[in-house]
């Protein structure tokens, strides 16, 4: 198929959105392994989880067998004020490279959140209003996930209480206030507000905080009141089923022109946006009816794939979470206060670790600077200023390109673009004047953490 059959912008009709999730785990086979109660160490049963998640969410959790799961009208027409998202040949970039690769980005930044979590944040609160809840609480690190929860909540006429990680509190004043015209009540974390938060605040004083313990902060403000349950914006298996709606979207796309990527490259954090993208993508290949190299990417300040150790490990800092089987840093591991954001956790999704402990995926952890060259060269070039958790996908993009440029390789690069950087700035300008650091944490740093993960029978014994 020649340059020009291929619009720099593939766009699906409505007709063409996916009207089911795609649940991986059914065709996995390795399953992921099953949460534990933190006390018994056994799994985790519905009724013990339906405490802290609605109940129909916390059944999604725990299907590792349904393929495909319907998505609600209501949700879908949510869906449609969005989506389909457009699939973008990166054309102009290609040029500039001067590289016989081929790029497509999946760009989920056109919508006010800025990001994809939006796919999940409607559909968790969706399933909370038909509950009949009051609210929901939360935490958000860059701030994405915060801003999405509280449009939704918004939509259904939801309580919203999102405890966000200090430093992004303070870097991003913006992003807040967007939170807060939506109408939800913005905490930074740790806080005093919670006794899990002062604990933290007591154990370690003057903390720029991280996702764990704004997580510990949100379970407990939920559990705590009437009427309320914990929505989260990542990592979670039910989480990565709604953002499989990326993914679908993307294989229609390329189907639709006959297109086969050879390599589908994600930022990886907790594992939301890289789960979506390549959920269907991985189904193929688990079925084997066809093959790609997926790549996650990841901060060098926070390397849960590269670095850590595949255990049970609690979810958050506080301690108050089920054991979740991960890649891990430990729970207690507190990142530097740098501009990964959102991709700041100390662990990642269990499906994902899965198949990355299978080696069905592969993990490369890149440094804060030459994610931020990445960003900047990809602004100027493609006209999109992208999130720093998307520079880390498109750093490994370009990198990829370049070695096909030297061996000639004609290889099809998809990458996904999950949200726009215009609450970014306050990073965008530390690179500018120069006064961005790499920060890698060393051996004896990371041990401190993952020292803390804790030891039973079967797990790190």
């Amino acid at each position: 198929m020649s340059k020009n059959e291929i619009p720099y912008k593939i766009y699906l009709e409505e007709s063409e959105m996916p009207k089911s999730w795609y649940n991986l785990r059914a065709d996995m086979k390795n399953k992921p392994a099953p949460l534990l109660h933190p006390g018994t160490h056994q799994p985790l049963k519905l009724e013990e989880l339906t405490p802290i998640f609605c109940e129909e969410l916390a059944k999604q959790e725990l299907d590792d067998t349904t393929p495909y799961i319907e998505i609600p009208e209501e949700i879908r027409n949510f869906y449609k004020m969005y989506r389909p998202s457009p699939l973008v040949r990166a054309y102009c970039l290609e040029k500039q490279l001067g590289t016989p690769a081929k790029i497509y980005y999946k760009f989920e930044g056109n919508n006010t959140s800025g990001s994809h979590k939006l796919n999940s944040a409607i559909a968790q609160a969706y399933f909370a209003k038909k509950q009949g809840l009051k609210g929901v609480t939360t935490e958000t690190g860059a701030g994405q996930w915060g801003t999405a929860l509280s449009m939704a909540c918004a939509y259904f006429g939801l309580d919203c209480q999102v405890y966000m990680v200090k430093v992004s509190y303070e870097q991003k004043p913006f992003r807040r206030e967007v939170m807060r015209t939506y109408g939800a009540k913005v905490t930074p974390s740790p806080s005093d507000t919670t006794n899990v938060g002062r604990a933290i605040l007591k154990q370690f004083p003057g903390t720029t905080g991280s996702l764990g313990c704004a997580i510990s902060e949100a379970v407990e403000a939920a559990t705590s009141q009437e009427g309320y349950r914990y929505v989260l914006g990542s990592v979670l298996s039910q989480v990565l089923l709604h953002q499989s709606v990326i993914g679908l979207e993307t294989m229609t796309a390329l189907d639709k022109y006959g297109i086969k990527p050879d390599m589908i490259i994600g930022c990886a954090g907790g594992g939301s946006n890289l789960g979506g993208l390549i959920a269907p993508f991985m189904g193929r290949k688990l079925r084997g009816e066809a093959d790609y190299q997926i790549i996650a990417v990841e901060p060098a300040s926070c390397p849960s794939f590269t670095r850590g150790v595949y255990a049970y490990d609690f979810c958050d800092t506080g301690h108050v979470c089920p054991l979740a089987k991960m890649y891990t840093l430990g729970s207690e591991f507190i990142p530097s206060a740098n501009h990964a954001g959102g991709l700041r956790y100390h662990g990642m999704s269990t499906v994902l670790s899965q198949l990355y402990d299978d080696k069905l995926i592969e993990a490369r952890s890149v440094e804060q600077t030459s994610v931020f060259q990445a960003a900047e060269q990809f602004a100027r070039i493609e006209g999109i200023l992208p999130a720093p958790e998307s520079s880390h996908a498109i750093r490994v993009a370009i990198d990829e390109a370049l070695k096909c440029k030297e061996t000639g390789e004609e290889k099809t690069i998809v990458f996904g673009l999950t949200g726009t950087g215009y609450f970014d700035l306050v990073a965008y300008q530390k690179y500018n004047d120069g006064e961005m650091n790499d920060y890698i944490p060393t051996d004896a740093d990371l041990k401190k953490g993952i020292d803390q993960i804790p030891r039973f029978p079967g797990n790190l014994e």
